[in-house]
């Protein structure tokens, strides 16, 4: 499977207006909710702030992938969203995260959940791919990014 099976153009947001934790999983949320109505906004908000509380999806480097199992879907499902002013998401190295890459999976989808986490986290390793997308004029521009740098996992 491909990282671009999960995802969408709609689905990038390249201007997060939020200013805390739980603005940017509703932002991020609501990109899935356009074009996925059937998902309740509120409940897949409340997984994914009880996932942060176990501790938090900042991986460092400016990175945060929050994510979490929701019974309102069938296959997994990635957002992207970038800040451009960066925000505390209380991220392991203490710094500001800019770019936060969601993933929602169906409640039992163990093993592609784990590996979507796993490629997302791979990719983003690299810093030269993290400063394209900080670097990307717009939503066309880093949809184009991501899949470019998609590879089977």
């Amino acid at each position: 499977m491909k990282l671009s099976e999960l995802t969408d153009e709609e689905y990038i947001l390249p201007e997060l207006t939020a200013k805390d934790k739980k603005g940017v999983l509703e932002e991020l949320v609501d990109a899935l909710v356009k074009r996925e109505p059937s998902i309740d906004k509120k409940a897949l908000v409340k997984v994914l702030l009880e996932r942060e509380r176990l501790g938090s999806t900042g991986i460092g480097d400016g990175v945060a992938i929050p994510h979490g199992k929701f019974h309102g879907i069938t296959h997994p499902i990635i957002a992207f969203g970038r800040s451009r002013k960066g925000l505390d998401f209380e991220s392991m190295d203490g710094e500001p995260v800019f770019l936060f890459f969601l993933l929602v999976a169906p409640e039992n989808s163990a093993s592609i959940h784990l590996k979507a986490l796993a490629k997302i986290a791979k990719i983003l390793k690299n810093s030269a791919f993290r400063k394209v997308l900080i670097g990307a004029p717009g939503k066309k521009e880093l949809y184009q990014t991501i899949i470019q740098n998609d590879e089977d996992f």
